[in-house]
């Protein structure tokens, strides 16, 4: 009878503790006035395989004049590709801990490469007590590999979830972090915390006299789980992805994309969809569906993203009203919408120096169903 009792009252607890969380979590509307269309074999693309046979791929770089691209894996390895051939020896390889979603993830060169010959590398570590971290480094090119490890930002939360971790340089030149909030949701809101957060830095690691907040690498915070960033073409404006809480407090779904400006709060743990009252900044689409996006980038004026659960390259079309963006269509290409995915999980999407779409699979990271020769890199090219 006691252990009844104990039962009971640990399932009530557990009951009242979700109706608490998700009181605490305020949902707001979905922004986007158009629903998603599914399209398995999309017209006038043709995908062909670009590399193959490849471990968790997270990250891909094409190097500037030169006919070289490196690719991350999430166990720690950087692959050499040199003109289409993926080189049998590592680029690079890196003591670190890929438990969970950590690892090995984001990666981008100097914006002045190849006069400034770096690569700068996001990864998660175990310290000296135990615990687990992500930092920022950048290593020397030396054409077949990369040496002499300079940490540019350190101590970023780590974790077995929610790691963010994509790197990029902006149009501005400063190098633009996301980080996740590591399940801890607190996190996300304190401005003395590196993680939930976008970061700004510059080349070197410093921090930039605009950065939106005092002696701070903070550039936005109130994220969750950003894990894709890029720049508008034409305006130059950023974009990032989110992950909704799929599953935190009873709630899920409500996956994002985000226009940030410098200081914008998005409201995590707070909030999170959109609200009128103008307090915490909106996403620009939030998904009833279960997505999640990763990596993003802009390709002929569309915004494609690589998306995990749902398994399926989005295609986000946009337009700009009064100087706001309107989401004209949502199309989830290579999948359609009941179970059918041709690539299955796809981490990211990269623009080619050759005006190929480049996308990466993630389909042997533990949760995804691995086919011939996975993961693969993939890429089309569409003639307009």
């Amino acid at each position: 009878m006691k252990k009844l009792t104990g039962l009971i009252l640990s399932i009530l607890f557990l009951i009242l503790i979700t109706f608490s969380v998700q009181a605490q979590i305020r949902v707001g509307e979905f922004p986007q006035n158009v629903g998603n269309q599914f399209v398995l074999e999309p017209e006038n693309i043709e995908v062909e395989i670009w590399q193959q046979n490849l471990n968790v791929p997270w990250e891909l770089v094409f190097l500037p004049a030169s006919n070289r691209a490196l690719i991350t894996e999430r166990g720690g390895r950087v692959l050499l590709v040199k003109n289409g051939n993926l080189q049998n020896e590592s680029y690079l390889e890196l003591n670190i801990d890929s438990r969970g979603e950590g690892g090995l993830m984001g990666m981008a060169h100097h914006p002045d490469f190849p006069e400034k010959p770096y690569i700068y590398l996001m990864y998660t570590y175990t310290s000296s007590n135990g615990e687990l971290y992500n930092r920022v480094s950048r290593f020397t090119d030396k054409g077949n590999q990369a040496v002499d490890e300079e940490i540019i930002i350190d101590h970023i939360p780590g974790g077995n979830n929610h790691n963010g971790g994509r790197i990029a340089f902006g149009p501005d030149g400063m190098l633009y972090i996301t980080t996740g909030e590591t399940f801890t949701r607190e996190i996300a809101q304190n401005l003395d915390n590196l993680g939930g957060k976008i970061l700004r830095l510059t080349p070197k690691g410093d921090i930039p006299e605009d950065n939106p907040f005092d002696n701070s690498p903070v550039y936005s915070l109130g994220h969750r789980n950003p894990q894709g960033i890029d720049w508008h073409p034409e305006t130059g404006d950023l974009f990032i992805s989110d992950h909704g809480p799929s599953g935190e407090g009873g709630l899920r779904a409500k996956d994002r994309i985000k226009v940030v400006e410098a200081g914008s709060n998005f409201g995590w743990p707070d909030k999170i969809g959109y609200f009128e009252d103008g307090k915490y900044a909106n996403p620009l689409i939030m998904w009833r569906q279960t997505v999640p996006p990763s990596g993003i980038t802009f390709y002929q004026g569309d915004l494609y993203v690589g998306t995990l659960g749902s398994e399926s390259l989005v295609r986000i079309g946009l337009d700009r009203n009064n100087e706001e963006y309107v989401v004209k269509s949502i199309e989830h290409l290579f999948n359609n919408g009941i179970g059918k995915s041709i690539y299955g999980r796809i981490r990211n999407a990269v623009v080619g120096p050759d005006g190929y779409l480049y996308f990466l699979t993630n389909n042997c990271d533990g949760r995804g169903m691995p086919r011939k020769n996975d993961d693969k890199i993939l890429r089309f090219k569409i003639e307009k």
